[in-house]
């Protein structure tokens, strides 16, 4: 039995920091033909599924990812290094012609651009003998997955749903471009949603510097007699539950890479959440926990 199943993509991530690239304002001013040597590079697994469930396993549960990967050359390093992590690559989709790979420029502060590519066109291809296999767990987090239609994800998480698993989701910006009605069947599967807030006011078509976070903001989402909870970045985070609202805030930290912040979070939240914690211990793990992560180069 494990504790926790994510659903969500597996990137190879690749890191490239140094002097040599030139920034002004917050842009990187990299020219057409430019070519720019680095003094340091970094190789590591991300995607939601993966660090999710890495960074549960790191806080001590029993973790396995639900992910397509390609039959490329980077294969066998995901493997490993899921394996490294104790998370279990029972139910891996092996995809001779997919490929999901980023190249991330870090900035001296942490700051980062993301260069992306991923297969398009996704599907999920789940036999009989594996979606049995699925359900021996305790609780699923499915991770932003812009490639699967709502309808198959709606399916997918219904499943785990009706098996009375405990059912988290975290959805992107690429997903919230899809409109609250179209995403309504998607949240009304899970238990629990996790959200940035500037998705949050995108999701309600609000300015977000307009938004106030310290209101009860479950009840725009229909989520009112769920559980929202929404992360502001230094300002801390934000858990809805039952009409109240608990805030907590954010741990100081020295920032080097703030890739995979959000997937901390939710990583040190499930963790303690699964083990029974109060929603407030809970939201005071997941903060520690992205702290920690923040202060080294990569995202789990």
């Amino acid at each position: 039995m494990y504790d926790l199943i994510t659903i969500g993509n597996v990137v190879m991530d690749l890191y490239f920091k140094g002097t040599s690239l030139p920034s002004k304002d917050g842009h990187f001013n990299l020219s057409i033909g430019g070519k720019y040597p680095v003094d340091y590079f970094h190789e590591s697994v991300g995607g939601s599924g993966a660090n999710v469930a890495i960074g549960a396993s790191n806080q001590g549960l029993s973790t396995a990812v639900l992910a397509k990967i390609g039959a490329n050359s980077f294969k066998q390093i995901i493997l490993q290094k899921l394996l490294k992590k104790m998370v279990s690559t029972e139910f891996l989709l092996d995809d001779t012609d997919y490929m999901n790979v980023s190249s991330i420029l870090l900035s001296e502060t942490g700051e980062k651009t993301v260069i992306h590519y991923a297969t398009p066109h996704e599907t999920l291809e789940i036999s009989d003998t594996m979606k049995k296999n699925l359900l021996n767990t305790k609780a699923v987090f499915m991770g932003s997955l812009p490639g699967i239609t709502v309808s198959e994800r709606v399916q997918l998480l219904s499943y785990f749903a009706d098996a009375q698993k405990k059912v988290m989701l975290g959805i992107g910006a690429m997903e919230i471009k899809d409109g609250l009605d179209k995403l309504t069947p998607l949240l009304n599967c899970a238990q629990i949603l996790i959200l940035n807030g500037h998705e949050y006011a995108d999701l309600i078509h609000k300015e977000y510097e307009k938004v106030a976070f310290d209101a009860d903001c479950s009840k725009a989402i229909g989520f009112g007699k769920k559980t929202l909870i929404v992360t502001d970045g230094s300002n801390g985070s934000y858990v809805y539950d039952a009409g109240k609202v608990h805030h907590q805030p954010a741990m100081k930290a020295n920032v080097v890479d703030t890739t995979g912040a959000g997937d901390a979070f939710c990583a040190g939240f499930i963790a303690a959440y699964v083990k029974d914690e109060s929603l407030e211990e809970s939201m005071k793990a997941a903060s520690l926990y992205a702290s920690k992560i923040v202060e080294r180069v990569g995202a789990n």
